[in-house]
């Protein structure tokens, strides 16, 4: 079978397993875990201990809790990757075998947080360095006594958006080189304006 949360493949088998885990503890519980996992997805720093408490009474050991939380991460973030609706999410999970109260619990968070998880996800999915600043300066290198020719030379401010680090690049080309890259620069440009 095929589900809309795993991209419109076959669910994982890890996360068959840990269905059955899921559903042992109440849905009230379910509701506060999912919103522990949901923060840590935000960016917050996970409160493993008290996800601990909140799984004591279902008996959970270390090694479920963990597994627990990495498939409620899964789901969440896989669902909100590919834009499902928190009616669809509910309706796949309860074909997995989660009981209804807890699809339910775990949908109200998705459903409250979905627009922060997705703007999380896309602000940290296939990003480049942003260009902070450019600097050039054209010199004229002597080759000879009778021949001098034209060098650009370069220097690239560029951010990491990953480490938050600035850092320099610096080169220099000739003018052959200067032409393919404007003209590599012009074609890049209408590619995207056909996008």
């Amino acid at each position: 079978m095929r589900f809309r949360f795993c991209g419109d493949l076959d669910c994982p088998d890890w996360i068959l397993a840990e269905i059955n885990t899921l559903a042992r503890m109440t849905s009230v519980k379910m509701k506060l875990v999912c919103q522990h996992v949901t923060r840590s997805l935000l960016g917050e720093d996970m409160d493993f201990e008290r996800v601990k408490k909140l799984t004591a009474d279902a008996k959970f050991e270390s090694g479920e809790v963990k597994a627990s939380v990495a498939a409620l991460l899964f789901v969440l973030a896989t669902s909100a990757r590919h834009g499902v609706d928190g009616e669809t999410l509910g309706s796949e999970l309860q074909q997995l075998g989660l009981p209804r109260e807890h699809a339910t619990a775990l949908c109200r968070v998705y459903n409250d947080n979905l627009a922060s998880i997705s703007s999380k996800l896309r602000d940290h999915s296939l990003r480049l360095s942003h260009l902070q600043d450019v600097q050039w300066r054209l010199d004229t290198v002597v080759v000879d006594k009778n021949l001098t020719v034209g060098e650009l030379r370069l220097s690239l401010q560029v951010m990491d958006p990953m480490s938050g680090t600035q850092c320099t690049h610096n080169f220099s080309m000739n003018a052959q080189q200067l032409h393919l890259l404007l003209a590599d620069l012009k074609r890049a440009s209408s590619l995207m304006e056909q996008l």
